[in-house]
């Protein structure tokens, strides 16, 4: 009798838009450009969609996960995490929002009963982050092929391989947007006079915006005319 091949999920999830959030997208971008995979191997680039990609991790026996992970450790450092462990350190540092819905997506799977068997998390330690239409800074780009090449090693082991493409994918044929591919994404940033790049501190840069100058006192009228209007 012949088993049926592992159902594998590679996933990459982040954020494009905030520099080095977007390693795990980026990952995936390259993977899928240079390798090649049987058809039970999916490729998907999970951005921050969090609880959506539940059904996706359900039908996995095998999880890859590319991320930007707080480890707490020097900026650049690539780390792998497996198995029971993953969830933990998707949480002890968040480093954005999508972070915690993915956490609630594994939960969701193990609730379900549909918890991959085997599960890798490939994360890197950002180095910047507070840049808005940023790309990855040099120390994570450069650990996208070694993170590359541990996904590779990790499926070895459990019979899966991956064949590299004689010539790799063009860009515009990954599973990425035309808009967001990685030469058109950095070459296309406006210059730092024309758009802003730090954080919520963009929109009082100019100065032109007061808050309120009793903070409780406007609460306290906005919740008036909120009452009245009811």
């Amino acid at each position: 009798m012949t088993l049926a091949p592992p159902k594998v999920l590679i996933l990459g999830i982040g954020n494009l838009l905030w520099a080095d959030e977007g390693f795990g997208v980026r990952a995936v971008e390259e993977l899928h450009r240079h390798f090649a995979f049987p058809d039970n191997v999916r490729i998907v680039d999970g951005g921050t969609q969090g609880i959506y990609l539940v059904q996706h991790i359900r039908e996995a026996d095998i999880l890859i996960v590319f991320d930007a992970v707080d480890y707490g450790l020097p900026a650049g450092t690539l780390k792998l995490v497996k198995g029971g462990e993953v969830p933990k350190f998707l949480g002890v540092k968040k480093v954005s929002l999508h972070q915690t819905g993915f956490q609630e997506v594994l939960a969701m799977a193990e609730m379900l009963g549909d918890y991959p068997r085997q599960l890798l998390l490939i994360g890197v330690q950002p180095v910047e982050l507070d840049d808005y239409g940023g790309s990855l800074r040099p120390l994570v780009k450069a650990q996208i092929a070694p993170a590359i090449a541990a996904a590779l090693k990790f499926l070895e082991t459990h019979g899966v391989h991956g064949r590299a493409r004689i010539v790799p994918l063009p860009e515009d044929l990954t599973i990425s947007t035309p808009e967001t591919i990685m030469s058109a994404y950095e070459t296309g940033r406006p210059p730092e006079t024309a758009a802003l790049r730090t954080g919520d501190v963009r929109v009082l840069a100019d100065g032109l915006f007061q808050g309120p100058g009793d903070f409780e006192a406007e609460i306290a009228r906005i919740l008036s005319n909120t009452a009245g209007a009811s």
